[in-house]
């Protein structure tokens, strides 16, 4: 395991390879390897938590069964590929059988998965997964919308790129009109 003592060496390094040995020195950067890698602390804070024990206080759903959906949940991740931040807004649904979770819950899910070095393709199927496999609904669905850094301000520099992402499961996957009233959801105004 790397210790916080070769983090931050490691990101002097960096700052070497970009501004040259010399300037590391310089006063504003005197302290940026220690706050870099403070700040990876929280930023990649998901790779701390487990999916089993955010899921596992439920409630009774008392015999609801239709849409539980929390949508236009704001996130921020970190692209493994270039290390590059992407930001957007998930849609998180499912249709309980007995138990349903509160919905911090769904938010703090995304953020197990968001708060790691990620593909956006990743986030929504873990999500999704995590869901079926913790609450056992009749569907889950997870929606993901995101802008990447990556796409911006390197490569074809495409400021406006939206990415859309999808993992539709159970009654989502199987059943049109589920899937359609999912949608419709989602599109409501909002407050």
């Amino acid at each position: 395991m790397t210790t916080t003592e070769e983090a931050h060496a490691a990101v002097r390094t960096l700052l070497g390879y970009i501004e040259g040995d010399e300037a590391v020195d310089r006063e504003g950067l005197q302290e940026t390897p220690k706050r870099v890698v403070e700040s990876w602390s929280e930023i990649f804070a998901g790779y701390g938590m487990d999916a089993s024990d955010l899921l596992q206080a439920t409630f009774n759903a008392e015999g609801y069964d239709g849409i539980v959906l929390l949508r236009d949940i704001e996130f921020t991740s970190t692209c493994e590929h270039h290390l590059q931040p992407f930001r957007g807004r998930a849609h998180i649904a499912y249709i309980p059988v007995q138990r349903i979770v509160g919905i911090s819950k769904l938010a703090r899910i995304l953020e197990l998965h968001a708060r790691r070095l990620q593909n956006q393709e990743r986030i929504t199927k873990g999500i999704a997964d995590d869901l079926e496999r913790e609450l056992e609904p009749l569907g889950a669905a997870v929606i993901i919308e995101a802008s990447h850094g990556c796409m911006q301000c390197r490569g074809v520099a495409k400021q406006q790129a939206v990415m859309t992402t999808s993992a539709m499961r159970g009654v989502f996957f199987d059943r049109p009109e589920a899937r359609t009233e999912l949608m419709q959801l989602i599109q409501q105004p909002t407050l």
